[in-house]
């Protein structure tokens, strides 16, 4: 999806046609299409044409460039799970690993970068009743991996907003809910993850459309994504102008929320009463 987007950023931008870009690579218009989504594989030979009557003669962006399209047709450790994922879900686990910043918003429940195994396991059978303990495990354990990303050596920054109703509705049992909130806690204090919550007394807000994430790229020319989970697809957005709504959307949430030390008052505040 990265490597397309740049490839159609590039067509537009030399006033070129998806079928004569198709035309220099022996290809279909449809092709194009198929490739700037990011839904086909990529040949190196392609993507070279492709930056050739795109006018990029500079080596080192042309290296890039072609450096993402190996990286690309290469299947992530993630697609071992394929079988007990949404066929949507392994794109979005290669843009969270890829990514050097994270925003989101979470009202449903915690994030799942941020939770225990059993809340975990207790959001999975919810949302997957008729599933064996065997593929609810799976499915836990693809989550716990995702996790590895905030420790690992270069770890993206994690920025999230939780509303409050996501603390207070209960997944598992009572001593699963306590777990979760002091994990949110003790995680919370790491040097590269900024947690709030947005309180119930805070009324309306800016998050009104529900929960999304906003993934960010250490390559400066790559775009940001903004990543919306819906019952059956989920939705890719990479256009400035869309993009700009929810980074507008998560500032002011940050901004209208109590700061992290606050928000992790409230935590032990809710902690206390569960």
């Amino acid at each position: 999806m990265l490597l397309g987007s740049q490839l159609r950023r590039l067509r537009e931008a030399r006033g070129i046609t998806r079928e004569a870009a198709g035309y220099s690579i022996r290809a279909s218009e449809s092709k194009i299409s198929r490739m700037e989504l990011g839904r086909v594989s990529f040949k190196t030979r392609d993507v070279e044409d492709l930056l050739t009557l795109y006018g990029i003669t500079d080596e080192q962006e042309r290296a890039s460039l072609v450096s993402l399209a190996k990286e690309a047709n290469v299947a992530g450790w993630w697609h071992s799970y394929s079988d007990v994922l949404p066929s949507w879900f392994p794109t979005y686990v290669g843009l969270e690993g890829a990514a050097s910043l994270l925003r989101a918003y979470e009202v449903q429940f915690v994030h799942g970068l941020l939770q225990t195994e059993d809340y975990a396991r207790a959001v999975v059978r919810r949302g997957m009743k008729s599933a064996s303990d065997a593929d609810v495990e799976r499915r836990v354990a693809l989550r716990l991996e995702r996790q590895k990303y905030l420790v690992a050596e270069n770890a993206p920054e994690f920025h999230v907003v939780l509303d409050e109703a996501a603390l207070r509705r209960p997944y598992g049992d009572r001593a699963v809910m306590r777990g979760q909130l002091q994990h949110l806690i003790d995680v919370s204090e790491r040097p590269n993850v900024r947690l709030q919550v947005v309180p119930f007394s805070m009324g309306g807000h800016s998050g009104e459309s529900g929960a999304f994430t906003i993934l960010s790229f250490p390559e400066s020319d790559l775009s940001d994504v903004v990543y919306l989970e819906q019952l059956t697809s989920a939705l890719y957005l990479d256009k400035p102008e869309d993009v700009a709504h929810y980074e507008k959307a998560l500032k002011e949430l940050q901004h209208d929320s109590p700061g992290p030390a606050e928000s992790r008052d409230l935590l032990r505040g809710l902690l206390q009463l569960s």
